[in-house]
């Protein structure tokens, strides 16, 4: 992992779409514009109208926002219409990203350059669906159901956001100019993500005011963006996309849940592959769609498809249904090409599994499990590996008494992701490496992304634990700007040292994080000798609430649920 924040592009405030045609609500495609040669005042021309300003008043760059809402706004005056319009500009500005990069491919032979190109590829047309379905979203708004309408949002457009930053990553370590070329390609896009964030923001304040919600008094406060917390509202145990007559499977014990697939090494099932078994499901499948694995080790790197949603894996336990694989950064593979099993499928549930990458220390970010699975919820599953070991990409992830090992940023990534009474055990680096155990990527304050452990116990491996006072451990760092980190109700044992977190590279972010902890117990735990960067934040019992998943998932808990694992919504006991 590597710091490409756009944060600083952003303040820089660099261009707009200058010269795009806009008519009649639309952007117009048809207007030639290189994104890279763009560069102009940001400075909004004219009266701002209070709308505009209400809806831009959370962004970064206020004037770029307002600048860009006016341009292509017109007369516009309704909020969710400039909603949606802040919405087509990211999209209209990732096509010409699309379009600017196409010459790269042509004069880039390196292979590792030419991969990032296609990775980059693959991110952004993701994003560019997160975005299509972001406009339907908005369509269909009602007053009614706009909380989890405007969570939605949030969490695919800080998605769209996460991919850009996903690209530029796959260029860090390589040489040659194309890196930098494809940062001032996203430049724009990177903008536009931000300011529709920032605008879904100031709609939500807006829609406080206009239409108020029991509870909205309670506030979440991230990077210092407070927003409508929900209260617990009535609402159906199983989610919308199980099928009435599949809800009795998953509210069943795991062990007599019919199997739609079944996976062994031994020929006792249909596929002896988990490939296998990936590539037989029919594009369109009822939910729930059961694949159990038997007990074996499975040699193979695993890729759950976006079609593949509603899956629910089960294993024979994390001992015993290994998927292994030793792919990694050091013998030139893209930290994201290196999981060795991947989903990208939303509703993906897995229990008793164990996945695992095999490539050591030596072999730096080599991935053991990797998901962009929307309302994912894993339950006992073990991740081992060493350098980013658990990659949590994007989108609401939910882990739930799961054992994570692994030596630096072993839990990591871009998504809203809670580990809820999970062990966490750090394992022996190489020599004068210190062990940090996460390492959250939110670059925009007005995301919603963090990384919660609640309830978990951060421990040595036996094989570390005589060398944890040199090579210490660390509660996490910042990988981006306003990286966001909770640790509640956990017990920290001595290997973490006194200091509890550590820097990524100088100050970068040390103003703008947001770390606490909150009632953990264990040696670990003191703070007498914490840092005191100005974002490390002492919160009150009310305050860390808002980070439980039932608080934390403003759209609601209901997926969680759906997947009859063990669950707290609320606190718990260290």
């Amino acid at each position: 992992m590597v710091i490409t924040a756009f944060s600083s592009i952003l303040l820089v405030a660099m261009g707009f779409f200058a010269g795009v045609a806009y008519s009649n609500n639309k952007i117009s495609k048809e207007t030639d514009i290189s994104t890279t040669s763009r560069v102009d005042s940001a400075a909004p021309a004219g009266p701002v109208p209070q709308v505009i300003q209400d809806l831009c008043a959370p962004s970064l760059i206020k004037d770029y926002c307002q600048s860009e809402m006016m341009k292509y706004g017109g007369t516009m005056t309704d909020p969710k219409e400039l909603v949606k319009l802040s919405v087509q500009l990211v999209s209209h500005s990732l096509q010409l990203a699309l379009k600017d990069a196409e010459p790269l491919k042509a004069t880039t032979t390196e292979p590792m350059a030419k991969r990032a190109l296609e990775i980059c590829d693959i991110k952004i047309n993701t994003a560019m669906g997160d975005l299509n379905r972001s406009v339907t979203e908005i369509d269909k708004f009602e007053p009614a159901t706009g909380e989890k309408q405007i969570d939605n949002l949030k969490t695919w457009i800080e998605a769209t956001l996460t991919f850009q930053e996903v690209c530029i990553d796959a260029f860090s370590n390589i040489t040659g100019p194309d890196g930098h070329k494809m940062r001032m390609i996203l430049q724009l896009s990177g903008m536009a993500a931000c300011n529709s964030m920032a605008v879904i923001e100031g709609w939500t304040k807006l829609l406080e005011k206009t239409n108020p919600v029991p509870g909205a008094a309670h506030r979440r406060l991230l990077g210092g963006k407070a927003r409508k917390l929900l209260q617990a509202q009535a609402q159906s145990e199983f989610p919308s996309w199980v099928d009435p007559a599949q809800r009795r499977l998953l509210a069943a014990d795991p062990a007599g849940v019919p199997a739609d697939m079944v996976v062994a090494q031994d020929g006792s099932g249909q596929y002896k592959s988990i490939m296998q078994a990936i590539s037989a499901i029919p594009k369109k499948h009822k939910t729930p769609f059961v694949i159990k694995v038997k007990a074996g080790v499975y040699k193979e790197h695993v890729l759950i498809p976006k079609y593949a949603d509603g899956i629910v894996m089960i294993g024979d336990g994390p001992t015993k249904t290994r998927v292994t694989g030793s792919k990694n950064f050091a013998a030139g593979v893209q930290t994201s090409d290196t999981a060795t099993f991947a989903v990208v499928a939303p509703n993906f549930v897995a229990r008793n599994m164990g996945f695992e990458n095999t490539a050591g220390p030596e072999g730096h970010q080599a991935v053991a499990y990797r998901s962009r699975s929307d309302n994912s919820v894993l339950y006992n599953c073990a991740f081992d590996g060493y350098q980013d070991t658990l990659y949590a990409q994007a989108y609401r992830q939910f882990y739930r008494d799961c054992t994570i090992t692994g030596t630096i940023d072993f839990v990591f990534g871009t998504a809203t992701t809670v580990l809820q009474n999970c062990k966490l055990i750090v394992r022996k680096p190489l020599p004068n490496q210190a062990c940090i155990v996460t390492a959250e990527g939110k670059k925009d304050p007005n995301g919603d992304s963090a990384i919660v452990l609640q309830g978990c116990h951060i421990t040595s491996d036996p094989a570390y634990f005589p060398v944890r006072h040199t090579n210490k451990a660390y509660l996490g760092r910042p990988w981006k700007e306003y990286s966001t980190t909770i640790v509640m109700n956990s017990i920290l044992d001595d290997l973490i040292a006194p200091e509890g977190w550590l820097p990524w590279v100088g100050d970068f972010g040390l103003n703008t994080l947001f770390y606490a902890e909150f009632e953990n117990k264990g040696a670990g735990s003191a703070q007498g000798g914490r840092v005191t960067w100005k974002g490390i934040r002492k919160l009150t019992a009310a305050q860390v609430e808002t980070f439980t998943p039932a608080k934390l998932y403003v759209e609601g808990d209901d997926w969680i649920r759906a997947a009859n694992v063990p669950y707290v919504a609320g606190f718990m006991k260290a």
